[in-house]
């Protein structure tokens, strides 16, 4: 009976400690918080001399501006599809609004209290201010611009039928911060955070020898009037490319291939070597979410398309999500970073017509979270989960030697002849 006894207070106790692990210390969401953005921007009121806080108000003077925005990710942050799906995977809890409808105007329910930092613990009321239609448009012009019935911007000189003032914050990094550099929290060990872009910026060479900052490469410079009939002046595009657009992906990465035998013949073993170089995003190559990540293939494939030989290699982050998070691995590319990845194949006696297919994609998710997200979580839409980066094929012939000389004309062949064009900005970002 002692021996029972002894057990079953064993037990209780497992039972207990984890309960109290999973209720106590284990966050139920994959970040921690942290002061700013564990709670939504304070209610914000319409300045004097407009008529809404809405984008389309502000797009009557503000046009162009508010037409980059309509096309931009942050406007559809809320809606997102991917967003949407998570949220719901994540029981649609109210902390994940507030990056991505972050203004109190935005959201059902006001948090007056979070009981030990445990969101699923919050106080909650019903906010009387909430506009569900207003939420839809997510990171909204005032969520960056409005406070306290002014609206904030980056000139010091702005002259308009409403309340300005300069913010020096909007010619920094520090507008970005908010939400793009979200913490780990208790029992969660991260190498870095789950969405921190902010934190992996880095600061010697885009920051301090070419003076970048985030918006030089998702907000571009233009000139042009800021507002209608105002006069032309150097501002930004309010697009925020990043992560979910092919062409800011493909922008980023750097490809070459060379191999150590130039004419093969039927017999010899022949090694490829495929560079891929961060050559153009001031942080890690992915980032943002750690779903996602790159794949680089070599197939060898015969005249009739058959694969006869294939290998693959990933790019990313390798992260355990029970019991506790620990991030096992990050092979993320470094800015202006790069890696080698070698193939090599034994061209058969017999050999007629083969190529060698060499192949770098970027995923947001695998085809398993997509089917996942989909049949459980309510994913919906067409959108692109997998893009194309790079994609040439080489003949294992004498004809090798001809078109890899062709490819890496450039020291830093790109997936397309426009990566070759200067630029003062090449990126991949969080999106």
């Amino acid at each position: 009976m002692t021996r029972w006894r002894t057990i079953a207070v064993a037990l209780l106790a497992l039972l207990g400690a984890i309960y109290l692990y999973y209720t106590e210390i284990k966050p139920v969401v994959i970040f921690g918080l942290r002061s700013d953005y564990a709670h939504a921007i304070p209610f914000q009121k319409i300045p004097e001399g407009l008529t809404s806080l809405k984008a389309e108000s502000c797009g009557q003077c503000h046009r162009e501006i508010y037409e980059e925005w309509k096309s931009s990710i942050h406007a559809r942050a809320y809606d997102d599809p991917y967003f949407q799906a998570y949220w719901n995977k994540d029981k649609r809890i109210w902390v994940c609004l507030n990056c991505h409808t972050p203004l109190e105007n935005q959201q059902p329910t006001i948090i007056k209290q979070i009981p030990r930092g445990r969101v699923e613990k919050a106080v909650q009321e019903p906010n009387p201010h909430y506009d569900p239609e207003y939420q839809k448009e997510s990171v909204t012009c005032a969520a960056c611009h409005v406070r306290d019935g002014i609206i904030y911007g980056p000139f010091e000189d702005s002259a308009a039928p409403h309340p300005t003032k300069f913010d020096p914050n909007f010619r920094t990094t520090q507008v970005c911060y908010r939400c793009h550099n979200v913490v780990a929290g208790p029992a969660q060990f991260y190498r870095v955070g789950p969405c921190g872009t902010y934190a992996e910026y880095e600061g010697k060479f885009f920051m301090q020898e070419r003076g970048f900052i985030c918006q030089s490469c998702h907000m571009p410079e233009i000139d042009r009037p800021v507002a209608t009939n105002s006069p032309i002046r150097r501002g930004r595009q309010h697009l925020w490319r990043g992560g979910h657009d092919p062409d800011m992906v493909k922008r980023a990465v750097a490809v070459q291939v060379r191999t150590d035998t130039m004419s093969p013949r039927p017999g010899d073993r022949v090694s490829f070597t495929l560079t891929l170089v961060n050559a153009g995003a001031g942080h890690k190559i992915p980032t943002g979410d750690p779903d996602r990540f790159f794949t680089v293939e070599f197939m060898v494939i015969d005249a009739d398309g058959r694969v006869l030989e294939e290998q693959k290699s990933t790019m990313g982050r390798w992260i355990m999500w029970q019991p506790a998070i620990l991030e096992l691995y990050d092979n993320r590319l470094l800015p202006l970073a790069s890696r080698e990845y070698q193939f090599a194949y034994r061209v058969p006696d017999e050999a007629k017509d083969l190529k060698v297919r060499t192949r770098v994609q970027y995923h947001i998710v695998t085809d398993k979270q997509h089917e996942m997200l989909t049949q459980k979580y309510g994913l919906t839409g067409n959108d692109p989960y997998r893009f194309l980066v790079y994609e040439r094929s080489f003949p294992l012939s004498g004809e090798l030697a001809t078109a890899l000389s062709k490819e890496n004309g450039d020291p830093l062949s790109a997936a397309n002849s426009h990566q070759r064009e200067e630029s003062s900005c090449k990126v991949q970002a969080e999106g």
